[in-house]
C-alpha cells in the first residue's frame, strides 16, 4: 500500500540519486585520457648512466603504461613527457651512514629519483607540468650484498616515481 511518507520519500530520494550520478559523471570526465608517453633520459646520459640510462626509460614507460592503464588510450589525448632530471643512488644502502648527494632532497641513507611531468595538448601546448622528487630507503631493495642490488635500487626508484606522476596527472 503506498502512503503519503512513501511518496515523499521517494521524491526526495530522486533528486539525490540525480545529483550523485552527476557528479560521478563529472568525476569520470575530468580525468584525462593520456595519448601517449615518452620518457626522455637525455640528461642521464650527459651524466654519464651510459646504456643504464636506456633501461630507466624503458622501465619508467613500462611502469607509466601499467599505472596509467585505464586512462591510457593511443593519440586520443594529451601526451604525457617525463624528464629524467636525475638518480642519485646512495654509496652504502646498508643502513644509516654513507653520503648522500648535495641537493638531491634526500637523506643520506636514501636513493632519489627527481623527473618532471608535462601533459602536452594540441598545438604543444602546455596543460600542467608537474615536478616529481622521490625518496626511497636504499635499504628498501634488500641486502647490500646480492649481486643485483642496484638494479632493485634502480627499479623501486622507477616504480616510485610512476607511481607518483599516475597521482598527479590522474588526481
Amino acid at each position: 500500500m503506498t502512503t503519503r511518507r512513501t511518496i515523499l520519500a521517494a521524491s526526495l530520494a530522486a533528486p539525490a540519486l540525480v545529483l550523485a550520478s552527476l557528479r560521478h559523471a563529472e568525476a569520470q570526465a575530468q580525468v584525462p585520457s593520456i595519448g601517449a608517453i615518452h620518457v626522455d633520459v637525455s640528461r642521464l646520459a650527459a651524466q654519464g648512466w651510459g646504456s643504464n640510462a636506456l633501461a630507466i626509460k624503458i622501465g619508467l614507460e613500462q611502469e607509466l603504461t601499467a599505472a596509467l592503464g585505464s586512462t591510457l588510450r593511443r593519440g586520443a589525448g594529451p601526451t604525457l613527457n617525463v624528464a629524467v632530471r636525475g638518480v642519485f643512488l646512495n654509496s652504502y644502502a646498508g643502513g644509516g651512514g654513507g653520503g648522500g648527494h648535495v641537493g638531491s632532497g634526500a637523506s643520506q641513507s636514501s636513493d632519489s629519483f627527481d623527473s618532471e611531468a608535462t601533459l602536452v595538448g594540441r598545438g604543444n601546448r602546455i596543460i600542467a607540468t608537474y615536478p616529481v622528487l622521490t625518496t626511497v630507503p636504499a635499504s628498501a631493495a634488500g641486502p647490500w650484498y646480492l649481486p643485483d642490488i642496484d638494479q632493485r635500487r634502480l627499479t623501486g626508484l622507477i616504480q616510485t616515481n610512476a607511481a607518483w606522476i599516475k597521482r598527479y596527472v590522474s588526481g
